[in-house]
């Protein structure tokens, strides 16, 4: 199969029948073979109903519904184990995306041997209350990831070799550094294609400003430190622990070489206390490494959504 196309959703009834449509031409006009995978996301609406009259109608699609609404990462996730595509294209359901890009990233991975392509809106129709902290955000994403040459790290049309998603994952709301995940797994080859940004045409937009940029950086800032420090949690909070421990260490015996010399009673000082609390703080510290290091950070359980249907 030539492409699957992965399109998480919630609540995007008015907008599924045309998105897919406009699939279909492309599609059928450069012959490819194909896949659409509709991943509801909890959706409340008509939405999953909709999947499934294009599912009856046509065998190029496919569906996974969610009993409740997990976020977009845990809905590429899925959607990713199933795309059985050589490339597989990632876009949003609000036809903000156009499927008319979808020929051109395709050429890019098969010919330029691109790992994964991302898209990047130079024109947007979004509101100064979405754009500014997007600005902010991928400023930071690029300076952290060391992929300089990406402009917008959270664009949803991206193109990817089916061998990245298949060895990455995508969880919690991880979906923003795809493309970090995707160079920490040893994919380097990431390029970026300027794409038409649409205006929303239905409903409203999922987007939750300032709260979803605050927590766009915690997610940057653990990921940064997984990817740093996760295999080896030992190297930063025993580095930590050790420091504090020997601080702390060194404080208590100059106050007792001062207590030897009559110069000051111990306990009569508040340097004592704050040594010792900063060695038992180190102590802490340190446990808390070797404890990271016999604790694998990969939980069995964190990728296992609830599936209701699958079609």
């Amino acid at each position: 199969m030539d492409i699957s196309v992965v399109i998480p959703l919630y609540n995007e009834e008015e907008s599924i029948t045309e998105l897919f449509s406009w699939i279909e031409r492309v599609m059928d006009e450069n012959h490819f073979t194909y896949e659409v995978i509709f991943i509801s996301d909890g959706s409340t609406d008509r939405s999953w109903d909709i999947i499934e009259e294009l599912h009856q109608k046509s065998d190029h699609v496919r569906g996974i519904k969610f009993r409740r609404n997990y976020g977009k990462s845990p809905a590429l996730y899925c959607g990713f184990a199933e795309a059985q595509g050589d490339v597989v294209i990632t876009m949003d359901a609000d036809l903000q995306d156009s499927p008319d890009e979808i020929p051109e990233l395709y050429r890019m991975i098969k010919e330029e041997k691109y790992d994964l392509v991302s898209g990047y809106k130079q024109k947007r129709y979004d509101p100064l209350s979405k754009t500014l902290p997007t600005k902010l955000f991928n400023a930071t994403a690029r300076k952290v990831s060391g992929i300089d040459n990406l402009h917008d790290f959270n664009c949803g049309l991206k193109a990817y070799r089916r061998d990245v998603v298949k060895n990455i994952e995508v969880y919690g709301e991880m979906h923003r550094y795809i493309p970090y995940l995707a160079k920490q797994a040893g994919f380097n080859k990431i390029g970026e294609k300027v794409v038409q940004h649409q205006a929303r045409k239905y409903g409203e937009s999922k987007f939750m400003g300032w709260n979803r940029f605050v927590n766009g950086y915690l997610d940057l800032l653990t990921l940064w430190f997984l990817s740093t420090f996760g295999k080896k949690p030992m190297h930063v909070f025993g580095f930590l622990g050790s420091l504090m421990f020997f601080i702390g260490f060194l404080a208590t015996l100059i106050l007792a070489i001062g207590k030897l010399f009559g110069l000051l009673w111990i306990t009569d000082s508040p340097y004592f206390y704050l040594a010792l609390t900063t060695m038992v703080i180190g102590t802490q510290f340190f446990l808390t490494g070797f404890l990271g290091d016999l604790i694998s950070r990969s939980s069995q359980n964190r990728n296992d959504y609830q599936v209701e249907q699958t079609l």
